[in-house]
């Protein structure tokens, strides 16, 4: 196992020092979740008293809320992950071990190429590994993959709705400060549209952890060789709204 690279000495023993499931598993948890990077569309959705509280992780930020989102099919689990793969990560496991099994994930992205609007919705296919997490949960290798299963409703939801949408690579990163015009490039040249940086992470966990997990994400600044461009990606509330109404639509249409 021992390895010039610390980051490459993947260990496949099941159990840890530490593992997730020392919180108690709740029979009462849904087992379908969204998971949503919208703090402003979940405090929407709490004044709109949409929302029931569930339960609260906790970490050193302090809670983690957990919520009960009902629709006419089901009730669905609610949270938001936090940023960046190792919180998202660990959100992610606690709530695995809770008893969720089926998660959709929505959010927003760096777009690499501006043939792009902001707001335009993109399918995860496949997340380059270009962070930290994944390599904990995944022997070493270029890409995770979300399941299958997920794809497919997410395709099915947006095909529905006739809704335009790209099926895309992305480039998962822990730096956000580091996407250099070199890196980029290579990330375009291997077939990469968007840059975020949970995506890998999310699907190496769930992959070894055997849940169901999928993405959809929209198009918001723009990382280009010219200069970043915000694009004021963060303030289109439609654009969040309807993300997420897409997310749980596809959630519903995992058995």
């Amino acid at each position: 196992m021992q390895n010039t690279y610390p980051i490459l000495e993947f260990d496949p023993a099941p159990r840890a020092i530490l593992n997730p499931d020392i919180i108690q598993r709740r029979e009462d948890i849904p087992s379908h979740a969204v998971i949503c990077f919208f703090q402003d569309l979940i405090n929407d959705l709490l004044r709109e008293e949409k929302l029931e509280h569930f339960a609260d992780l906790r970490s050193e930020m302090g809670n983690h809320p957990l919520y009960l989102y009902k629709t006419p099919e089901r009730t669905l689990l609610l949270f938001h992950p936090g940023i960046g793969a190792p919180l998202a990560v660990g959100l992610l496991e606690e709530v695995i071990a809770l008893g969720a099994k089926k998660f959709i994930a929505c959010g927003g992205c760096g777009v690499l190429d501006d043939h792009v609007d902001v707001g335009h919705p993109f399918i995860v296919t496949s997340a380059v590994r270009d962070e930290g997490t994944s390599y904990h949960y995944l022997a070493p290798g270029k890409e995770a993959l979300p399941h299958p299963d997920s794809v497919a409703a997410l395709k099915t939801t947006l095909n529905e709705h006739q809704l335009a949408y790209n099926l895309a690579k992305t480039w998962t990163t822990d730096a956000i400060y580091r996407e250099t015009i070199g890196k980029r490039n290579l990330r375009v040249a291997e077939g990469c549209e968007v840059v975020e940086m949970e995506a890998a992470a999310f699907f190496a966990v769930a992959e070894f952890r055997q849940v169901v997990f999928g993405q959809i994400l929209y198009g918001g600044d723009l990382v280009k060789p010219e200069g970043w461009d915000g694009r004021q990606w963060n303030s289109r509330a439609s654009a969040r709204r309807l993300l997420f109404e897409l997310a749980v639509e596809a959630v519903l249409r995992l058995p």
